[in-house]
């Protein structure tokens, strides 16, 4: 079930066809087909947006979810402000990753995205490994505690 490396020339003679079946979502996953790096580098998917990935981060997906739901969809400038007076421990990490996001689609010549028609097209996190600790209890006893950390993706493309 290995796939087929396809050269530069075939891709761009499909192109169409495979950016029919990436476009099309699979039944049961929802999600995209999957490409290689080549392939979507040959093909230009993803040079329209600028996005950041912070990985191992030490806090619960569940925490930073609460946050990132609040941002989607939003323009640049609206996020930040959300990010800034959420009383949240993620907000401080996201503000960063919105920052490192902005930077790398406004700052590659070969993106060349305007700064104020950027909006935050997805965020997600996902759980990454858990930290296993012990703790010492009475009698000789001892409680695991999980030390939680997450993968966080930032994605802004212009409106």
């Amino acid at each position: 079930m290995e796939k087929k490396v396809k050269s530069k020339e075939e891709l761009l003679k499909d192109k169409d066809q495979i950016l029919d079946e990436y476009n099309k979502t699979q039944s049961q996953s929802k999600k995209p087909a999957l490409l290689t790096k080549k392939e979507k580098k040959v093909l230009g998917i993803g040079k329209d947006e600028g996005k950041a990935i912070l990985k191992y981060a030490r806090i619960s997906s569940r925490k930073v979810k609460i946050v990132l739901d609040l941002i989607k969809g939003k323009n640049i400038d609206e996020a930040y402000a959300i990010v800034r007076y959420t009383p949240k421990a993620a907000s401080e990490l996201l503000y960063k990753l919105l920052k490192s996001a902005e930077a790398n689609a406004t700052n590659d010549p070969s993106k060349g995205l305007n700064r104020d028609e950027l909006i935050v097209a997805e965020a997600y996190a996902s759980q990454g490994p858990t930290l296993k600790r012990i703790m010492p209890r009475a009698q000789g006893r001892a409680n695991r505690i999980r030390k939680r950390t997450s993968h966080i993706t930032v994605v802004l493309k212009e409106r």
